[in-house]
């Protein structure tokens, strides 16, 4: 379970520039989260809420964009969205890619009062 580690992380930075701003709570943290990075909403939600009990953050809502699998083929440049297995391109079948999203993991915005 690699969410509750990812929670620490992310409660670290937040409490980090919460003291350094002066804020008395967070209302909402927004992540944008790749669909490759293996992330459960659920599970990382559930340690969210555990984690930040008695804290700055505890109350605050925690919400989740996900970011689905865009690649480019390697042969014509053409770029699509796909899933796992990674589809060949429809335009030239080819089925060497870049990957060029879905690795994202990050806080997108805070919530404050």
């Amino acid at each position: 379970m690699h969410e509750l580690a990812l929670v620490r992380s992310i409660c670290t930075i937040i409490n980090e520039k919460v003291r350094e701003f002066g804020v008395s709570s967070v209302v909402q943290v927004k992540l944008v989260i790749g669909a490759l990075t293996g992330v459960e909403d659920t599970t990382l939600k559930a340690c969210f809420e555990v984690y930040v009990q008695e804290s700055p953050l505890a109350g605050a809502v925690l919400a989740i964009e996900r970011v689905p699998i865009k690649v480019r083929c390697r042969e014509c440049g053409n770029e699509y969205e796909t899933g796992l297995p990674f589809a060949a391109c429809a335009v030239c079948g080819n089925k060497a890619i870049k990957i060029i999203a879905g690795k994202e993991f990050y806080i997108d915005s805070l919530e404050v009062e």
